[in-house]
C-alpha cells in the first residue's frame, strides 16, 4: 500500500512499576507489540522508562543497574522487529552514569543517544545521579556488540529516505538551543522525545505550546513521550501526556492520566518540502559532525488517519473563526487603503455584475472607503447587462448597490458589441470565444475609460480560484488597476461575503445571500429558454471545492498528483466519486499549465493567505512549461 510519505508513529505510555525492571520490560514489550499491530513504524517510550525516572538514589545501587542492562537485553529480543523502538534506561560508561534513549530495531539495540542538558532546580535534581552527554559519537559494548553512543546521532531508513529521526531528552527540549534545532540541520524529518514531565497546574498547556512552537521552528516532526501512572507519587504526579505534532500542528493528543497508545500519521514528504521551499539554505545536510545509523522501516498496511478538510482556505469553525475572518477583510481593505492613498484617486469603480466575485469587491471598497473617510457615493459600481444578462443578476446589481449606498450606472453593452463585431468581421450567431471575449473586454473598456474620466481607480473583482484555472478574458476581466481578490479563492470569497452578510444585515444581507444562492457564471451566452443562466461555470471547469483543494496542496505544499489525488479520495469519499475527483483534477492540471501566461502579467493585489500565484510574489512558473510529467503522475 503506497503512502505518500506518511509515516504512522506511536507515542507510549506503559504502566511502570519503580525499579521493578522486569515487570516494566514487559509491558513495554507488551505495549510496542499492540503499536506494530496498530500500524506503528516509530514507536517512543518514555524517559527511564525501563526502571522509572523516580528511582532517587537507587540509581547509585549496582542491583538496579545490573538489571537495567539485562533489562535492554531482553527488550531487543522481544521487541517487534520491523518498527524502531526508543525506550528510556540508565547506562553506566566509563565510571559515568547516563541518562539514555535506546534505539532498536531488528532485534538488537542500534544505537544509544544520552541526554545533553541534565536540570538541577526545584524537584529536579539529576545532576546529582546523572553526567551530560559528551561531544561526539562514540562506541560502547552492548549485548556483545558495539553500539553508537553519543547525542548526535541520525537514524536513517535504507527503504524509505526521508524517513529520518533524531532524539532528545526531556529537558533537552526546555532549554533554550535544545539538540534537536541541530539534528533538524543535519536532516532529522522526525524528533522523538522521550520524558518524565510532572504535572502541576497549568503545565500541560504550555508543554503543549513548546513542543507545537519547537515543530514548527525545525519544520519537522515532534513525537513527545511522557511518564504517566505507575512513577513514585512521593513528591510529584505524572500524567502520561502524549503529543505529536508537525510544522506546529498538533496530530494527536493524549487525555492526561490515562496510560496508552497515542498514534499519528506524520508527512516526511510535506516536511521535506516545506524545508525545500522555505530553507533550502539551511536545512542542507551539510553538517559533518553526526554520525548515520540506517536501518529497515517496517512496511505500514494500515489507512493513513489524517483528516484533510474539504475547505483548506476558509477558518475552522470555533471561537477565532470571526477574528480571523475579519483580518482576512482587513488585509484586503488595507491593501485597497494604501493604493487609494497612494494614488490620490477620487473615486473607485467596480464592473458589478450581481456575482459573487464582484459582489466582494464592491463590499471591501466600501470598507477602504469608510476607513478613509470617503463619500461611499463616489464608489461607481457599473452594471453591463449584455447577451447573457439575466434578469436575476442584473436586479442583484441594483440592489446590492441601493443597500450600500454607492453611484450605479448601467451601460447596456449589446449595441457596441454588436457594431465590434461588424468591425472585426464575426457572425454574432457563432457563439465562440471571440463571442464571449469581446463582452468581456467591451466591459473593461468602459470600466478603465470610466476612472479615467473620474480620476479614479478600477478595482478588479477575479479571484485565486480563477487565476489557476485561467477563468479570464486576457486584457478583459483580467485586467484592472488594483485586484483586491487576486488572493482570495471561490471557496473564501463565498465565506467572506456570507460573514459580511451576517454583519451588514437589511437589504444588503437579503441581497447578498441571493448572489451567493446565484449559480456562478460569466453570462457570456445568452439564457435558457426560460430566461436562466445557461452558462455555468463549475459544468465547464469543474467544481471549484474540489478546484481549492487541489491549488491549496498543489502549489502550497507541492505534492504530486498523486499524492493531491490520494488525499482528495480521502477528503471527498462520500461527496464525489473516485471517476469524478479524477476527471476534475486532470482537468485543473491542464489548466494551470495552459493558463500561465494570464498570471504572469497580472495587476497588483494582496495576499492574504498561504496560496498567491502573483508572479511579483509566490508563483514563478514560465508560461510555455509542459504538463507531461505531471499528466503521467496522474496516470
Amino acid at each position: 500500500m503506497k503512502r505518500h510519505g506518511f509515516i504512522k508513529v506511536c507515542a507510549a505510555t506503559p504502566e511502570i512499576r519503580v525499579a521493578d525492571v522486569d515487570f516494566n520490560v514487559k509491558n513495554i514489550s507488551d505495549a510496542a507489540k499492540k503499536a506494530a499491530e496498530g500500524g506503528a513504524q516509530l514507536i517512543v517510550f518514555p524517559e527511564l522508562c525501563v526502571t522509572g525516572y523516580t528511582c532517587g538514589d537507587l540509581f547509585n545501587q549496582r542491583a538496579l543497574l545490573s538489571a537495567a542492562e539485562e533489562g535492554i537485553a531482553s527488550l531487543a529480543k522481544s521487541l517487534p522487529a520491523g518498527a524502531l523502538v526508543f525506550a528510556g534506561s540508565p547506562l553506566e560508561k566509563d565510571g559515568r552514569l547516563y541518562n539514555c534513549a535506546f534505539a532498536f530495531c531488528g532485534g538488537a539495540v542500534i544505537g544509544v543517544v544520552p541526554k545533553s542538558c541534565i536540570p538541577n532546580y526545584g524537584e529536579f535534581y539529576e545532576r546529582r545521579h546523572f553526567s551530560p552527554a559528551g561531544e561526539g559519537v562514540g562506541e560502547i559494548l552492548l549485548c556483545g556488540k558495539n553500539v553508537p553512543f553519543g547525542t548526535d546521532i541520525i537514524f536513517r531508513a535504507e527503504n524509505m529516505p526521508l524517513f529520518t529521526i533524531a532524539c532528545e531528552i526531556c529537558e533537552d527540549l526546555w532549554v533554550p538551543m535544545p539538540p534537536s534545532v541541530r539534528h533538524a540541520l543535519a536532516g532529522a524529518n522526525i524528533v522523538c522525545n522521550l520524558s518524565c514531565s510532572d504535572e502541576i497546574a497549568g503545565k500541560a498547556e504550555y508543554r503543549r505550546n513548546l513542543v507545537k512552537m519547537q515543530s514548527s521552528k525545525i519544520i519537522g516532526g515532534y513525537i513527545y513521550s511522557d511518564s504517566g501512572d505507575g512513577e513514585s507519587t512521593t513528591d510529584m504526579v505524572f500524567a502520561g501526556h502524549n503529543l505529536i505534532c508537525e510544522n506546529g500542528t498538533l496530530l494527536a493528543e493524549s487525555k492526561l492520566f490515562e496510560n496508552g497508545l497515542t498514534f499519528a500519521d506524520i508527512d516526511v514528504d510535506k516536511l521535506d518540502g516545506e524545508r525545500r521551499r522555505c530553507s533550502s539554505s539551511y536545512f542542507s545536510g551539510a553538517t559533518t559532525e553526526h554520525k548515520t545509523i540506517y536501518f529497515t522501516a517496517a512496511e505500514c498496511s494500515a489507512e493513513v488517519e489524517r483528516e484533510f478538510p474539504q475547505l483548506p482556505f476558509v477558518p475552522k469553525s470555533g471561537k477565532r473563526l470571526a477574528e480571523r475572518t475579519e483580518l482576512i477583510l482587513d488585509l484586503q481593505t488595507m491593501g485597497l487603503v494604501k493604493r487609494l492613498k497612494h494614488t490620490r484617486a477620487k473615486t473607485a469603480v467596480i464592473g458589478i455584475s450581481g456575482g459573487l466575485d464582484s459582489a466582494l469587491a464592491l463590499l471591501v471598497t466600501c470598507r477602504a472607503f469608510r476607513t478613509l473617510g470617503k463619500d461611499l457615493k463616489d464608489i461607481i459600481a457599473i452594471t453591463m447587462p449584455g447577451f447573457g444578462t439575466t434578469g436575476k443578476t442584473l436586479k442583484s446589481s441594483v440592489n446590492l448597490s441601493d443597500a450600500l449606498g454607492v453611484t450605479l450606472r448601467k451601460v447596456d453593452i449589446t449595441p457596441s458589441v454588436t457594431r465590434h463585431f461588424e468591425d472585426i468581421g464575426h457572425d454574432a450567431s457563432i457563439l465562440d470565444v471571440t463571442y464571449e471575449n469581446a463582452q468581456a473586454r467591451m466591459r473593461t473598456l468602459i470600466l478603465m475609460d470610466t476612472a479615467n474620466k473620474t480620476g479614479g481607480l478600477v478595482i478588479g473583482t477575479g479571484d485565486l480560484s480563477e487565476l489557476a484555472l485561467g477563468w479570464a478574458t486576457y486584457n478583459g476581466d483580467h485586467m484592472s488597476m488594483y485586484a483586491v481578490n487576486s488572493g482570495v479563492p471561490k471557496t473564501l470569497v463565498k465565506h467572506l461575503i456570507k460573514f459580511e452578510a451576517d454583519r451588514l444585515g437589511g437589504a444588503a444581507k437579503d441581497t447578498l445571500e441571493v448572489i451567493l444562492a446565484t449559480e456562478i457564471s460569466p453570462e457570456l451566452l445568452p439564457p435558457d429558454k426560460s430566461g436562466k443562466i445557461a452558462q455555468k461555470t463549475e459544468d465547464i471547469v469543474g467544481p471549484y471545492i474540489l478546484h481549492d483543494f487541489f491549488l491549496y496542496y498543489a502549489v502550497r505544499w507541492g505534492f504530486a498528483p498523486s499524492k493531491v489525488r490520494f488525499i482528495a479520495h480521502k477528503a471527498f469519499s462520500g461527496t464525489f466519486d473516485g471517476e469524478v475527483i479524477d476527471k476534475w483534477l486532470k482537468n485543473f492540471y491542464r489548466r494551470f499549465f495552459a493558463q500561465q501566461f494570464k498570471r504572469s502579467c497580472i495587476p497588483d493585489g494582496v495576499k492574504v493567505g498561504t496560496v498567491m500565484l502573483s508572479p511579483r510574489g509566490d508563483w514563478r512558473m514560465p508560461s510555455d512549461a509542459c504538463a507531461a510529467v505531471w499528466m503521467d503522475d496522474i496516470d
